[in-house]
């Protein structure tokens, strides 16, 4: 079996939008893959703020802040699909049980590779009370791609891969995150040329 045969799988990587993306949603992006199967891919774009704070999101579920600080950081806008629900992306946060690595909350992904991706109310209180995870990526919306799309798109060099590094996530400037992804691959963004390598 050669190992070109073997599925490709890019859970736990980033997306890197080439300079070329004419799609305005994804141009100058990178993606956080939280699951890439057979069946398709999802995940959160980690370096678009949306026009809304997390103090105002905060308020729209009727959550009170214990930190207002925190309130000042932005909700990100994860992608063109499902905008109106909400994802956070977040350090593991595991039962208190010692050999246990199931979840504290409702609907979470485990993500190979040592994230967690949670959809229910449950996180948002225990980040409103201080308790939850420290390390936190709130977005509205998330982007997907359907059987063999994110395949294609991959072969038409619209997107660049490097294994991701949760402290570009979590720990860099949003303005930083794009170029840091690339110095990931060694790469700055004026030496990729914008032009897509169509024959």
């Amino acid at each position: 079996m050669s190992s070109d045969s073997a599925p490709m799988n890019l859970t736990h990587h980033f997306l890197i939008a080439m300079p070329g993306m004419q799609d305005e949603t994804f141009s100058r992006s990178v993606v956080y893959l939280c699951e890439h199967s057979e069946r398709g891919a999802l995940g959160l774009m980690i370096n678009k703020p949306s026009d809304i704070n997390l103090r105002v999101l905060f308020e729209k579920v009727e959550l009170h802040l214990s930190n207002p600080a925190f309130g000042e950081g932005p909700v990100f806008q994860g992608g063109p699909v499902q905008t109106e629900r909400g994802f956070v992306l977040h350090e593991p946060v595991t039962a208190n049980a010692p050999d246990s690595n199931e979840s504290v909350y409702a609907s979470t992904m485990t993500i190979p590779g040592g994230l967690e991706m949670t959809t229910s109310k449950d996180v948002l209180e225990a980040i409103a009370t201080g308790a939850g995870p420290r390390k936190v990526l709130v977005s509205l919306g998330y982007s997907a791609w359907e059987h063999g799309q994110l395949e294609s798109e991959l072969a038409e060099n619209s997107w660049l891969t490097v294994a991701a590094d949760p402290a570009v996530i979590f720990d860099t400037p949003v303005a930083q995150r794009y170029d840091r992804a690339l110095a990931l691959l060694g790469l700055e963004a004026w030496k990729l040329s914008p032009d897509a390598g169509h024959a």
